[in-house]
């Protein structure tokens, strides 16, 4: 259901005063009457009457002045409720504000509403997904952010970042399309809220500090706290010995309930590594995440030159390879259904 944020009955088309109605408003002007009273009388709105004579002072004259240019397609009232409609609720779409200008009487292309919506500073952008916050969460990151205000760079320093994250190698995650202005891209009508549901095509558990990239590591199958233990066993005080961090660095990583199982807090415990307090839902506070962006961007630029190399393969290439089946169809019944493996290069 389309909303309106402006009364239609407000927004209907005015039609033009004639220049004598136009005369007689500035004439009481100049004989000192109000605004109000000239509206009274003449049996005028009083923002009509505003405009007359602010035309008239700017003008000298109360006639329609010949314009430099075509008419805007849509009039201001109409614009202004489009304008408030995609301020308001940023994820309506052009089809939605093309009804809303036909509700109105303006029968437009959505051409003209967007480039209506360009002009008062909206652009159409895809909308920034962002973990779904609740009150605990609030208060936790902003515990977190002032116990930690006055942290030293070489603190930070001997931090090993860890997270894992999903790779789609090939096609890109859904989208949606918001309007917004410059800068305020991560206000929350403008984002959509995400949370961990897991899947995808690739999964990946990395690490790094200020010193470089530590291990990362392909996770085959489900994740769970078994295989979590496995990795840092694996990973984590290579990774450590690799980027010099030394015996006193801190471990960081988020609150899922796979990182806080009891073997893994005793391996913790065992090895005297020192874990860094993380509020839950806050991956905004992890730096790998702009690392896993860079990573998600040369995947991206791969899967286009997969695409470009696969449209470049011959035609006879391809008549080669289709007379395999036919041959290890014939080896199979030479061997009585036995058959050693043919070589696929043709």
């Amino acid at each position: 259901m389309v909303r309106v944020y402006w009364s239609l009955s407000n927004i209907m088309k005015a039609k033009e005063h004639t220049r004598e109605v136009r005369d007689k408003a500035v004439e009481k002007f100049k004989a000192a009457l109000s605004y109000t009273k000239i509206s009274q009388d003449l049996n005028i709105s009083r923002s009509t009457v505003q405009s007359i004579i602010r035309k008239w002072k700017e003008y000298s004259t109360s006639a329609n002045i010949p314009r430099h240019r075509r008419p805007p397609k849509l009039p201001d009232r109409t614009r202004r409720a489009l304008v408030r409609n995609a301020t308001k609720c940023p994820k309506i779409t052009l089809e939605e504000l093309r009804c809303i200008a036909t509700e109105l009487g303006e029968s437009v292309h959505g051409t003209t509403i967007s480039r209506t919506l360009h002009k008062s500073g909206l652009h159409g952008r895809v909308a920034r997904r962002k973990p779904l916050l609740k009150g605990g969460h609030k208060k936790s990151c902003l515990k977190f952010a002032r116990s930690h205000m006055e942290d030293t760079a070489t603190m930070w320093k001997k931090v090993l970042w860890s997270d894992e994250t999903k790779n789609k190698l090939f096609g890109p995650n859904a989208k949606r399309y918001v309007w917004h202005k410059p800068n305020t891209a991560h206000r929350p009508e403008c984002t959509i809220p995400s949370v961990k549901y897991g899947g995808g095509s690739i999964m990946l558990w990395g690490c790094f500090s200020s010193a470089g990239t530590g291990k990362i590591v392909r996770i085959i199958g489900k994740m769970d706290g078994a295989k979590y233990w496995d990795i840092l066993e694996e990973n984590l005080l290579e990774s450590v010995r690799e980027l010099r961090l030394g015996r006193r660095f801190t471990f960081q990583q988020d609150n899922d309930p796979k990182h806080k199982a009891k073997s893994t807090m005793e391996w913790f415990k065992n090895k005297h590594i020192n874990e860094l307090e993380w509020p839950s839902q806050s991956p905004d506070l992890n730096p790998i995440e702009n690392l896993w962006k860079d990573l998600k961007t040369v995947l991206t630029e791969l899967e286009l030159f997969c695409k470009e190399e696969w449209a470049k393969m011959s035609v006879s290439r391809c008549a080669n390879l289709v007379v395999i089946p036919q041959k290890i169809c014939c080896c199979y019944c030479r061997k009585r259904g036995f058959h050693k493996v043919l070589s696929h290069a043709v």
